[in-house]
């Protein structure tokens, strides 16, 4: 555990500190309190993160080591001769709430050291960096949308919220055509999900994730982590994942066939999901993000009746300010790889552009 003080003379910057959330024991303390923190918090998720593409998890925060945790930002050192050397909260994660107490955000992570880094960069859904001070750094990098449904309402209101032939008559369409529904967290399930995955990012000329990612979630995670796929005459047609942590559950990964998507398998797979929730009186389902411009992916989630709010990334760059362009050109090499190569380069690249 390490200390920096200001970073330059005549500036007031909070003391931070630093700490291990995987083997601190405080930090499994803070989040079990603060109701903001989610799975992405959370050590099952910076180990997956550690093990899979060797980023190493740290915390932030202005409580001493003598001290309990108070205030703490999660963040992973992302190490790249591609993409540069980067400071992320949190690299494959929709967002990371900063669990401060009043303090800015962007003042903690304004570390001396801080100059090692090609940027430091803020997934906050609440907690930005106050921007507004002429000393700031913290700019906008990044915008998404951000979609989450309020479990309060009955069942059977939440299902009259979906959209009426988008999603409710697909879930009556699956149930009526005998769609076979399983989940669990079994190997077997995760090769089914897995195989529809490679099939979706073909469709979509993307790479695909590498295999050891899930399965490090699936270690890692335990009960935290539900595969569920959806199945016609012993084939399955869609899968999706969900995690669930304290109060919330969340959708993250979804893939299907697509010579099968009028059986409506993902909107059952969706609706189960739901209901479970629902049973266990959890309060949110998360829908995740989406790219500020890809309308179909939003408006899939507004017909689920979730709330849409939006997200934005920030981002602090020594010097100058860091835009996006290395990760899109990475992005858009991934994209020109033959189909057949899409898998090697998914295992080959994923850890440069997290």
């Amino acid at each position: 555990m390490t200390r920096s003080g200001p970073a330059e003379a005549g500036t007031k910057v909070l003391n931070s500190y630093t700490a291990d959330p995987i083997a601190d024991p405080r930090w499994a303390e803070l989040i079990d309190s603060d109701a903001r923190a989610t799975v992405f918090h959370s050590p099952g998720w910076l180990l997956a993160l550690r093990h899979t593409y060797g980023y190493e998890p740290v915390v932030l925060t202005t409580c001493s080591p003598s001290e309990r945790l108070a205030n703490g930002m999660v963040f992973c050192r992302i190490r790249s001769w591609f993409t540069g050397s980067r400071l992320v909260s949190l690299p494959f994660s929709d967002h990371c709430e900063p669990l401060v107490q009043g303090e800015d955000p962007g003042e903690i992570a304004n570390r001396p050291d801080s100059n090692q880094w090609r940027y430091v960069e803020l997934r906050p859904v609440q907690a930005a960096p106050e921007t507004g001070r002429e000393r700031s750094a913290f700019r906008e990098a990044e915008r998404f949308w951000l979609h989450r449904l309020d479990l309060s309402p009955t069942v059977e209101e939440i299902f009259h919220g979906f959209h009426i032939d988008c999603v409710r008559r697909k879930i009556r369409k699956a149930e009526k055509e005998h769609v076979l529904y399983e989940e669990g967290n079994s190997a077997a399930l995760l090769d089914n999900f897995y195989q529809l995955l490679l099939r979706t990012r073909r469709r979509h000329r993307l790479p695909p994730q590498p295999k050891a990612w899930f399965q490090n979630l699936s270690k890692f995670l335990g009960d935290n982590i539900k595969i569920r796929v959806a199945s016609k005459d012993g084939r399955p047609i869609a899968s999706i994942l969900t995690f669930s942590y304290k109060n919330k559950l969340m959708y993250k990964y979804g893939c299907s066939d697509e010579r099968y998507h009028r059986l409506g398998g993902i909107q059952l797979l969706l609706w189960r999901a739901i209901q479970e929730a629902k049973e266990k009186n959890l309060s949110e389902f998360d829908l995740g993000r989406c790219e500020w411009e890809n309308s179909g992916l939003r408006i899939f989630k507004d017909r689920w009746g979730a709330t849409r709010s939006p997200l934005t990334y920030w981002r602090y760059c020594p010097g100058r300010f860091s835009s996006d362009h290395d990760h899109r050109f990475a992005r858009k090499i991934l994209r020109l790889c033959p189909p057949r190569l899409l898998q090697t380069a998914g295992r080959s690249f994923y850890r440069h552009i997290g």
